[in-house]
């Protein structure tokens, strides 16, 4: 990945996050972070990557995400006048601290299994 398109990622990346915070005022969202952003090379598309709290809402949190989208890319825009064109956004949830906890939960079991061996 270019620096460019690093830069870029990161400056989204804040943007979405400042804008989640101080512009889109809806409780049912929860606790969600914005984990990543991959743009594609031409700057025309954002994979944004979502991290939220609550499981069990994740796919009616997400469908919420999707529904406010162009209001999403209208207040980007607002903040990155700087670009000739804002990137079309498609959000992602990130599971990535789920795989973590299965890792961690799959150590503790081999773990636990190994001192029942020895005693």
């Amino acid at each position: 990945m270019s620096v460019r398109l690093k830069k870029m990622s990161a400056l989204i990346k804040e943007e979405l996050s400042l804008i989640f915070l101080h512009k889109i005022h809806d409780p049912s969202l929860g606790f969600l972070t914005i984990t990543d952003v991959k743009l594609t090379p031409d700057l025309k598309i954002a994979k944004v990557y979502i991290s939220i709290y609550d499981r069990d809402k994740r796919d009616a949190i997400m469908t919420k995400v999707n529904d406010i989208n162009s209001f999403i890319r209208s207040q980007l825009a607002l903040k990155l006048k700087n670009l000739r064109q804002i990137p079309e956004l498609s959000f992602y949830v990130d599971d990535t601290l789920d795989y973590v906890e299965k890792m961690e939960n799959i150590f503790k079991e081999i773990h636990k299994n190994d001192n029942k061996g020895t005693e």
